[in-house]
């Protein structure tokens, strides 16, 4: 192969983990590049089963990515941008992040759920100054180790000074405070954060040991100043429900991703039941579309609950593709996702 034919993409959305983590990521632009210092932990391998979980087994995966998902994934690490991941719910949003974490070998996806009242201080560390009073009371005569009271969120954690990425999902950003994008500008820009208590006790104590959003894990904070070294890998996932200020959108790339078609939908199945003996997992795909196309889109996993029921009542002996309850009970699963209006 030559030079001019090489392979650009780092990642391929096959679905399938790397023998080793990837190594040698394309050089950052030179605006992207950061300095980070400061020893941390090694990022963690396992993640309690969450990527099995979100995306089935590795064994069973065969991801159908389009050629435009995976360009634009690529494009995302290349330039060290947050991916902003838009679709109708459950088109496979947050799944994106599991699957790029699980073939680059880059650990367990740092997950940062977002509500109506989280602020961006939720995502980069929490303090627990009551939890320090009162451990100075218990213990007169020892002052408590700060580090013991600051918990790195999700988004302190992606922004710690590792040699490889990590993958941090941000999910559901429409769901969040209006200022909360904007919020997240200076972090995404700048690629650190301070934390303001380790900042003042920095003459006295310059570097502190904290706790990670990984289980377990730890990290030194010098000065009290976060920086990374390895831009993460930002996904962040929207169901559109508002629009997104113009700052934000400059600093990401978009991608909208279309609800699964047969192929990708029998890839999921796949991955996460494996061999499904005694059901028809094309005649049930075949029914969820044409349910999908008559109310207006369902979710993949809405899916995955008619197969698993399937597969139990097959196992039971009792389910027939034809049976009335059957029947009554796919509708009960496969339920609208709009809301009516109601007429009086």
């Amino acid at each position: 192969m030559t030079e001019r034919n090489r392979d650009w993409r780092v990642y391929t959305g096959t679905g399938q983990p790397r023998s080793s983590p990837v190594e040698n990521l394309p050089k950052a632009p030179p605006w992207r590049q950061f300095p980070g210092a400061g020893h941390v932990e090694p990022r963690p391998v396992d993640d309690g089963g969450e990527t099995a979980r979100r995306i089935g087994q590795a064994a069973n995966r065969r991801h159908l990515s389009t050629p435009h998902e995976v360009a634009m994934v690529n494009a995302a690490i290349y330039l060290r941008r947050p991916l902003l991941v838009t679709g109708r719910p459950g088109t496979g949003k947050s799944s994106l992040a599991y699957l790029i974490a699980s073939e680059l070998g880059l650990g367990p996806v740092l997950r940062w759920p977002i509500g109506s009242r989280t602020l961006l201080q939720d995502g980069l560390y929490s303090y627990d100054a009551i939890g320090r009073v009162q451990a100075a009371n218990t213990r007169p005569h020892e002052e408590p180790d700060i580090g013991e009271f600051i918990h790195l969120g999700p988004l302190g954690t992606a922004l710690l000074p590792y040699d490889l990425p990590r993958v941090l999902l941000v999910d559901e950003l429409d769901k969040g405070d209006i200022d909360l994008p904007n919020d997240l500008l200076n972090a995404f820009e700048e690629g650190e954060y301070r934390i303001e208590q380790l900042v003042r006790i920095a003459k006295q104590q310059p570097e502190v040991t904290v706790m990670t959003d990984d289980w377990g894990g730890t990290a030194t904070i010098k000065r009290g100043r976060v920086q990374c070294r390895a831009f993460p890998i930002v996904i962040i996932t929207s169901n559109g429900e508002r629009e997104f200020p113009p700052a934000l959108l400059r600093r990401c790339l978009q991608l909208h991703l279309e609800p699964p078609n047969e192929k990708q939908l029998g890839a999921m199945v796949a991955a996460q039941f494996g061999p499904t003996e005694g059901v028809d997992v094309a005649r049930l795909i075949g029914e969820f579309l044409q349910r999908s196309d008559e109310h207006g889109g369902l979710a993949a996993d809405q899916l995955l609950n008619a197969v698993h029921l399937a597969v139990e009542l097959v196992t039971a002996g009792v389910h027939q593709p034809d049976d009335d309850e059957w029947k009554s009970l796919l509708s009960a699963i496969w339920h609208p996702l709009q809301s009516r209006s109601v007429t009086s």
